[in-house]
């Protein structure tokens, strides 16, 4: 995209204001500049353009990265449909979005995750309110410091209903919701782990490590499936390391979670966010099949 830069010095007889030395420019990409937008921040909204005006559902987009993802897309101009129990911090951010004059919407929806029958209902308003989905981030997560030796079953089971269930759910809605309009250009996120890829010797995380190895399989599987339908719907798994968010807060006690945070730099939700980005602003063509991401050291 090139851009015209028309530089008007004062004092040209163009011009009415009295002579003087400055030099103002006038051009779009210095006005886009000056308004805090950076040249690879304006490449990604040309590219995303496509997916302006188009449903994208995000899951667990109260706090952290589901929110910072939430956020981003509607920036883009996205209408999102952002779920979570804590529907009172949605509200918030879409807010927070209106009054920024992002393009896009949030759409705040309530849902606990562990209930199918919420999850069912979830989709089927967003199917009367807005046609349905063509884009699902699979961003709920949750852990508990349940090890294999010790841990309560009851913990167990609420890591499995949100990891792996509802995302399993949701990507079986979401994809049934693409099929019926014939959208086959959607995509399908699921917010992994670096806890997909290796069994780090933390005995807290062992449990939840496991069900993330599923994310991983689960989302190789989806494509596989996909592929064998010919369908050209995209599956890709986003693994970050440590993330500077509630959830490591949550999962642990705070004389671990300070060590934690001292021991290894983290990354933003921020920069999830952006990968979540890159992906969907790949060519139709191109599947990302998983992102790895951790911060220098």
């Amino acid at each position: 995209m090139h851009y015209k830069c028309d530089l008007i010095k004062e004092g040209h007889p163009s011009s009415q204001q009295p002579k003087s030395s400055t030099k103002v420019c006038t051009c779009a990409a210095t006005q886009s500049l000056l308004r805090g937008k950076t040249r690879i921040e304006m490449q990604v909204t040309a590219v995303m353009e496509r997916w302006r005006g188009r449903v994208a559902l995000v899951t667990g987009a109260s706090v952290g990265i589901g929110a910072a993802i939430a956020v981003e897309l509607v920036r883009l101009g996205m209408k999102v449909v952002g779920c979570a129990r804590d529907v009172a911090k949605i509200q918030k951010l879409a807010a927070d979005c209106q009054s920024a004059g992002h393009p896009g919407v949030l759409v705040p929806f309530k849902c606990d995750l562990t209930k199918e029958e919420e999850i069912l209902a979830m989709f089927a308003a967003i199917k009367e309110q807005h046609k349905g989905v063509d884009v699902c981030i699979n961003n709920a997560g949750l852990s508990h410091p349940e090890p294999l030796l010790s841990g309560k079953t009851s913990a167990w089971k609420n890591i499995m209903d949100v990891n792996v269930l509802a995302l399993s759910i949701c990507t079986r809605e979401a994809y049934q919701s693409m099929k019926e309009r014939n959208v086959d250009d959607g995509h399908i996120i699921n917010i992994n782990s670096l806890c997909g890829h290796q069994v780090f010797d933390f005995a807290d995380v062992h449990f939840y490590t496991g069900t993330k190895y599923g994310v991983t399989a689960l989302t190789e599987g989806l494509r596989q499936e996909l592929r064998a339908e010919k369908s050209h719907i995209r599956a890709t798994s986003i693994s970050p390391g440590l993330v500077a968010t509630e959830f490591i807060s949550r999962a642990n006690n705070p004389d671990e979670v300070a060590s934690i945070y001292a021991s290894y730099k983290a990354l933003k939700a921020k920069d999830i966010a952006s990968a979540v980005t890159y992906v969907l602003s790949a060519p139709p063509h191109v599947q990302i099949g998983e992102i790895l991401l951790e911060a220098l050291q």
